[in-house]
């Protein structure tokens, strides 16, 4: 056994050795052929839609340049840690990222404007104002000083989120308090100050959570996204309202350098590419997510309404967040907010 063993370990060796030969050599062709390579990373698990709608649009990059720009796709932590796909991009570590801009608040504050935020603008007005509203020159301009860009067309709004996963029922304002409940960006803050024990876990790692109560509650995008990863099982109510999330905004970002470096042609296709599979997912989720309704509901959950007085606190207490971010941030920060409110306005005026 132990010589049948070794001869394998050879093998592997030997295989080994010739597979990075030829990695090294296919490696020199492609950069003599002229034909770029770039990794891009999701930030969620492989089951996750937006995970899959991040490898289907690397894979039609791939495809619309004949092969000229390879992006190869890499499941949420897998590359670097969950939430991290922001800084790998800025270290050139990959060269691409979908994920959600709230998760960078640790080095922007005002990136969770441009996220699943309270009082923020629903799908349709968010995608507008960030293709022709001036939201994604704000959003370089907030990033300004890091290695890393997005462009119109970048940003998929999403449908609003679930506003509640949750074991416990939420009747009134005091159910809110003490909750235990995953709650990520500004709305996890804001229901901080409303009394709710919140906690950041990657989505991936919510079901065991649940499961082991870790956690009484969680909010975690759309309907049809979370009945893909199975939620249902974990937690028996599902609570819905726009008054926490409005939309799910994930934006694809790329490496200044590594864009900067592409021929112009390119640019031009993965941004015509990237422009349809941001609109596609965000309308297959609106269209999964009515469908999704009935399907907790036959699985046994028991799906409500958010009760008023709990979205006219969260409302009330939004506004006063906001109104002191706005102050104590960098005026980048109020510059965003009221460019958004701003738009929010006009937008609502037509409706």
């Amino acid at each position: 056994m132990s010589i049948r063993w070794s001869k394998n370990v050879v093998w592997l060796a030997l295989l080994a050795s010739v597979a990075l030969v030829l990695v090294m050599a296919s490696s020199s062709l492609a950069a003599k052929d002229g034909k770029i390579i770039w990794k891009s990373s999701g930030h969620g698990p492989a089951s996750d839609p937006s995970q899959i709608y991040h490898d289907k649009l690397c894979n039609a990059i791939t495809e619309a340049t004949g092969g000229r720009l390879t992006v190869k796709p890499f499941v949420g932590g897998s590359i670097v840690p969950a939430y991290k796909e922001v800084d790998a991009i800025d270290q050139g570590v990959l060269q691409m990222g979908y994920t959600c801009p709230m998760y960078n608040l640790d080095k922007w504050p005002a990136a969770g404007l441009i996220s699943s935020r309270p009082g923020g603008l629903p799908g349709e007005a968010l995608r507008t104002w960030f293709d022709y509203g001036g939201g994604a020159d704000l959003l370089n301009k907030m990033m300004g000083g890091y290695n890393v860009i997005t462009f119109p067309g970048a940003l998929s709004p999403l449908p609003e989120e679930v506003f509640f996963h949750s074991k416990k029922k939420l009747e009134t304002l005091k159910d809110i308090k003490g909750l235990k409940a995953r709650c990520m960006g500004d709305g996890g803050e804001i229901l901080k100050r409303m009394g709710a024990a919140t906690v950041i876990i990657p989505g991936g790692q919510l079901y065991e959570a649940m499961q082991r109560g870790t956690i009484d509650a969680f909010e975690y995008s759309t309907l049809a996204s979370n009945w893909n990863m199975h939620f249902n099982e974990v937690a028996p109510y599902v609570y819905l309202s726009p008054s926490r999330a409005p939309s799910d905004p994930q934006v694809v970002f790329v490496n200044k350098k590594a864009w900067n470096e592409l021929p112009d042609d390119l640019k031009m296709t993965v941004r015509a590419v990237v422009a349809k599979f941001t609109q596609d997912q965000h309308e297959y989720l609106v269209y999964e997510s009515i469908k999704a309704v009935d399907k907790f509901k036959a699985a046994g959950n028991q799906v409500f309404k958010v009760p008023k007085e709990i979205e006219d606190a969260l409302q009330a207490e939004a506004d006063k967040f906001y109104a002191e971010k706005s102050k104590s941030e960098s005026p980048i920060f109020a510059e965003i907010y009221n460019s958004m409110k701003s738009f929010g306005e006009a937008y609502n005026a037509i409706k």
